[in-house]
């Protein structure tokens, strides 16, 4: 009876945490497709706030799971967006890339313990290098695909640092709201 309580809890907390990352996905989506695509900062300014999708993912997230995450979050963009599999790419390169660079930046130790990759979890420190790591992966596969050309190389360079410095304090945003609603729940 103790072990039949016990899973029914765990099932409870696994379909809150799915619906959570659901609700998560949506959020990204939308904003990406309808309120950053559309900002005009600067030419060379464009906030690709969706990597916070992936950011925030479970550290213990099976690494197929990941890449199929990070597929559907591209194709579900690329569609909207009629980018022609650059947000394919760029998603999927960040989601291969994130366990690596959680080992590295977070550490073993914390990655093996699991959690969301947060700043109440990893330390305010930690999460900044690991989320600009991130970044800087994502946009530099995204706007070197977006120009294919090294013609236009500085130009190109300009465009992912702007653009990531500008990235970052959003999904720190979003890491913060993302922690807030976890921990009422």
């Amino acid at each position: 009876l103790a072990s039949s309580a016990a899973s029914d809890v765990y099932k409870r907390q696994a379909m809150h945490r799915t619906l959570q990352y659901a609700i998560l996905f949506i959020v990204m989506v939308i904003l990406q497709i309808f309120l950053f695509s559309r900002i005009g900062i600067s030419v060379y300014v464009h906030p690709l706030v969706c990597i916070a999708f992936i950011v925030l993912l479970p550290m213990e997230i099976a690494p197929l799971a990941l890449l199929g995450l990070g597929l559907l979050l591209g194709v579900t963009l690329d569609f909207f967006m009629a980018t022609a599999g650059i947000h394919t790419v760029a998603a999927l390169l960040a989601a291969f890339c994130r366990p690596a660079l959680l080992n590295v930046l977070v550490g073993k130790d914390e990655v093996k313990d699991g959690g969301v990759p947060n700043v109440n979890r990893i330390g305010a420190k930690k999460f900044v290098r690991y989320a600009s790591a991130m970044i800087l992966i994502h946009s530099t596969a995204f706007f070197l695909l977006e120009t294919l050309s090294w013609s236009f190389f500085y130009r190109t360079a300009l465009r992912i640092a702007l653009s990531s410095a500008v990235t970052l304090p959003l999904v720190y945003f979003c890491q913060k709201l993302f922690s807030v609603n976890r921990q009422k729940i």
